[in-house]
């Protein structure tokens, strides 16, 4: 009888346990709960699986927190060796539907557009840059 309570207090406590677990996998904060409203626009993955995996992401935004352009640009893929860009856009200007890689990711008749660039480079350093070309 003993054994039985003992199995039965063991079985909630493993259900209790797992039911926890379960709802800290599914309750983690995402992208959606960032203040500054962003919206992917484009998006470019080079083809080449053997070497360095480069993304690019072009995204709009409402709002300027650095904070969240730091924890965007975290949430984003990167790959160990790879390189992950994401240009950040004020929304209501002009942004770039199709990204490519390389030196220049976009038309040159963006480059006035973006605000922040969020770079994560081959061994994980994060920096985040202000467009140069705007006015202070």
């Amino acid at each position: 009888m003993k054994n039985k309570k003992m199995n039965i207090i063991i079985g909630f406590l493993v259900l209790a346990l797992v039911g926890w677990m379960i709802k800290g996998t599914f309750t983690q904060p995402g992208v959606e709960d960032l203040k500054s409203g962003f919206k992917e626009v484009a998006r470019y993955r080079n083809d080449n699986n053997t070497g360095p995996i480069q993304y690019v992401f072009a995204v709009t935004m409402k709002d300027t927190l650095s904070t969240d352009m730091v924890t965007y640009g975290n949430f984003k893929p990167h790959h160990k060796g790879g390189n992950t860009k994401v240009y950040f856009f004020m929304e209501g200007t002009k942004v770039p539907t199709t990204v490519t890689g390389g030196k220049h990711n976009f038309l040159p008749e963006f480059n006035e557009s973006w605000v922040m660039l969020y770079e994560k480079s081959a061994m994980g350093n994060v920096s985040l840059t202000r467009n140069p070309n705007l006015q202070p």
